[in-house]
């Protein structure tokens, strides 16, 4: 494996879990085009890792991401823009978006612009309640690309997202959770040990079911109810070729006397 310089990975397949830490603390974190493709030279090998369950992105230091380098930035539209150019934070999100594994923000401090971006592209956030949520491109001049379609499609309200989108002003961590941009917000001491044990625990499940439950939440969201209904069906049979859910019913109904238990772990979960 190359050695990175800008994000620090931590991977353990005992637990299911990979951490990626962003490591520009220095620059709050800032999306330099060599973290880009770190970052996404890293969610290409984890995609493929069959004993990770659970990615988990966070920032060094006092920030999650100050959002793209500017002066990376600005060196960039110097020269020709390719639509579909590589190591750039729409690709980031497409990988995220297509990992089997469940995607997980915590999300410390400033997550701005690019950092936003990449907070709306995981499939669940959780967030410190000082963590600072914003769009400052139009302040610079910018209407915010990348950042505008993830936040429109972040199931916020509408006008909410044009607030954050046209203003520049930032969220803290509970306004952010109030609004649905992120899963949960917890004490910012315990963001990490919290999203640690939480992470382990979504670990514990069948990846063909972890695999499967993101493909028919991003259908649901992108087809039509009818279209939505019928795709679903045929994701529930490309599921059964994988995995049986109803081996230990006897297993699971004994774990839930007294309602409501979530630490069950299906026997043949381990074993995938």
């Amino acid at each position: 494996m190359a050695e990175r310089e800008t994000i620090i990975e931590e991977i353990d397949e005992e637990t299911g879990v990979a951490w990626i830490t962003l490591n520009r603390p220095e620059r709050k974190n800032a999306l330099s085009r060599k973290l880009l493709a770190e970052l996404v030279d890293s969610l290409k090998a984890l995609s493929v890792n069959d004993n990770i369950r659970c990615i988990v992105t966070t920032g060094a230091g006092n920030a999650y991401s100050s959002g793209l380098d500017l002066y990376d930035l600005r060196a960039s539209w110097q020269g020709k823009r390719r639509l579909y150019e590589g190591g750039s934070a729409r690709e980031i999100v497409t990988l995220l978006r297509q990992a089997p594994q469940v995607t997980v923000a915590a999300v410390n401090g400033w997550a701005l612009g690019g950092g936003l971006v990449l907070v709306n592209g995981h499939d669940l956030a959780i967030a410190a309640d000082t963590a600072q949520f914003g769009m400052p491109e139009i302040i610079r001049g910018s209407y915010g690309a990348t950042a505008t379609p993830t936040l429109f499609r972040s199931g916020i309200p509408f006008k909410k997202a044009f607030y954050i989108q046209l203003t520049g002003e930032n969220l803290d961590g509970a306004e952010a959770e109030r609004l649905g941009l992120v899963s949960k917000t917890v004490p910012e001491k315990e963001l990490v040990p919290f999203v640690r044990e939480f992470a382990a625990t979504i670990a514990t499940r069948h990846p063909a079911t972890l695999e499967h439950a993101k493909i028919a939440a991003y259908t649901a969201m992108d087809l039509d109810n009818s279209r939505g209904l019928l795709v679903d069906e045929i994701i529930s049979h490309r599921m059964r070729v994988y995995t049986n859910p109803l081996n230990d019913v006897e297993g699971y109904l004994q774990s839930q006397k007294g309602g409501g238990n979530v630490g069950y772990e299906k026997p043949d979960a381990k074993k995938s």
